[in-house]
C-alpha cells in the first residue's frame, strides 16, 4: 500500500487525551502538524464556576512542547458568543432546543478555525473525534462512524457542509477510547490519564438552566395537563426541555406515575404535562418535519428513501422514510415510535454507518416538533 501523501495539518489541541493523541499520530505518520488552542470564554470563572479552561490550555501547549510541534492559541471570544452561545440562548427563549456541540463544529472548529487553518497555509484541520473519514472509488470523501460504537461522534457532524468534511481529518477513527490511552502512555503525554470532559462544550459541570439564567429573564406561568388541569407554576419555559421527568415542580397522584413534560404553549406561557405512556400522543411519535439540511455528498437528497436516522445522539440508528420537501426541508417517518424529540435538535441520516448529513426538528405553531406528514409516508 503506497504511503500517503504528507500534508500540513492543524490540530485543534483542546488539552484532552484525543486531540493530544490525534496529534501525535499524524506527526509519527509523516505529515507537518502544528497545534492550536482556541479560547472561547472570556473571565469564564466569573459565569462558569468550575471552569477547566486554564488547565487544558496549559496541557495543550505542555502537549505540543513534548511533540516538538508549534503551537498558538486563537482568540475566537466574540466569534463564538455570538455564532454558538447566543444561537442557542435564543433558541431556549423561543421554546427549542438547540445542540450547541454541533453548531460548534459547523461553525466554529470546521468554520471559523478551518478557515484560519487555510489563510496559514495548512491543507487540513484535524480533531479527536471518534470517527472514520474515507474516499470512495472516484476519491470523494465519505464520513463513516467510529469503530468505538461507545465513543462514535459522527452525529455531532452531522451539519457540516461538503467544503468542510473535504479539509477534516479524524485519526481517532479506527481505535477505541483503551487504544488511545494506552498510545498517549506510549507517546509520554502527560494526559494520558487525564479525565474526559463533560456536557456542553463549554459549561463543563454547570447546569444549562442555571447558564441561562445569566442571559433569560424568569417569566413565570401555569404548569396544566393536556386536558388544561393547572397544577402548578413553573418559572419560565426555557427551563424545560421536552420529555423531562424530574426537576418539574409538581407531584406525581401515585408511585407508579410520574409527571413528564409534553409542550410548551409560548402564547400562553405554559408548561404542559401529562403521565408518561406509550399512548401518550403528546410525546410519542412517528412524523416530522426537518429543516435546514445538509448533507456530506455531491448533491442533496431528494426524493423518498429508505434511510437510517439517529434521532439524537447515543440514540440507535433506526430505519425512517425521507421525503425531500426543498427549500433544505424534509418530511420524516420513523419506523418506530420516537419519544420526545423536540423542536431544535438534530436529527442524523445514515446509510448503513456513512453519515449522509443531517437537520434541525421544526418548530410548528403549537411549539413542539412539527407531526404533519402526507399520508403516503405513513406506511
Amino acid at each position: 500500500m503506497a504511503k500517503p501523501t504528507a500534508e500540513r495539518i492543524l490540530v485543534a489541541l483542546s488539552g484532552g487525551v484525543d486531540s493530544s493523541v490525534a496529534a501525535a499520530l499524524l506527526k509519527k505518520q509523516g505529515h507537518e502538524v502544528a497545534g492550536v488552542y482556541v479560547r472561547t470564554w472570556e473571565n469564564e470563572e466569573d459565569l462558569l464556576g468550575d471552569c477547566p479552561g486554564a488547565r487544558d490550555l496549559a496541557d495543550a501547549e505542555a502537549v505540543a512542547d513534548s511533540l516538538g510541534i508549534s503551537f498558538e492559541v486563537v482568540n475566537f471570544i466574540d466569534f463564538y458568543h455570538r455564532e454558538v452561545v447566543l444561537p442557542m440562548v435564543d433558541g431556549y427563549a423561543v421554546g427549542i432546543t438547540p445542540n450547541p456541540d454541533v453548531l460548534c463544529n459547523r461553525a466554529m472548529k470546521f468554520g471559523a478555525l478551518l478557515d484560519h487553518a487555510r489563510q496559514k497555509g495548512f491543507d487540513a484541520l484535524a480533531t479527536g473525534h471518534y470517527c472514520i473519514r474515507r474516499e470512495d472509488a472516484v476519491s470523494l470523501p465519505e464520513l463513516w462512524e467510529g469503530r468505538d460504537k461507545n465513543k462514535d461522534q459522527s452525529y455531532f457532524l452531522a451539519r457540516l457542509t461538503t467544503p468542510q468534511f473535504a479539509a477534516a481529518r479524524f485519526p481517532l477513527g479506527k481505535l477505541e477510547k483503551h487504544e488511545v490511552r494506552a498510545m498517549a502512555s506510549e507517546f509520554g503525554l502527560a494526559v494520558a490519564e487525564k479525565k474526559d470532559s463533560q456536557g456542553i462544550c463549554f459549561l463543563g459541570k454547570v447546569k444549562v438552566t442555571d447558564f441561562l439564567s445569566n442571559f433569560i429573564d424568569e417569566n413565570p406561568g401555569e404548569i396544566v395537563t393536556t386536558d388544561g388541569r393547572v397544577l402548578g407554576r413553573h418559572l419560565g419555559l426555557h427551563r424545560y426541555t421536552l420529555g423531562q421527568r424530574r426537576g418539574i415542580g409538581v407531584p406525581s397522584n401515585t408511585d407508579h406515575e410520574n409527571f413528564v413534560v409534553t409542550g410548551k404553549d409560548e402564547s400562553t406561557n405554559r408548561l404542559i404535562v401529562a403521565f408518561e405512556s406509550p399512548e401518550e400522543s403528546t410525546l410519542w411519535g412517528r412524523k416530522y418535519r426537518v429543516e435546514n439540511l445538509s448533507f456530506l455528498l455531491p448533491e442533496p437528497l431528494e426524493g423518498e428513501l429508505d434511510l437510517l436516522g439517529k434521532a439524537r445522539y447515543r440514540d440507535p440508528s433506526t430505519p425512517l422514510k425521507f421525503r425531500s420537501l426543498g427549500d433544505g426541508r424534509a418530511e420524516i417517518v420513523f419506523r418506530d415510535k420516537q419519544r420526545a424529540l423536540a423542536p431544535g435538535q438534530v436529527l442524523a441520516f445514515y446509510d448503513g454507518e456513512r453519515l449522509l448529513g443531517g437537520g434541525t426538528y421544526a418548530l410548528s405553531s403549537q411549539g413542539r416538533a412539527d407531526l404533519q406528514a402526507p399520508s403516503s409516508l405513513s406506511a
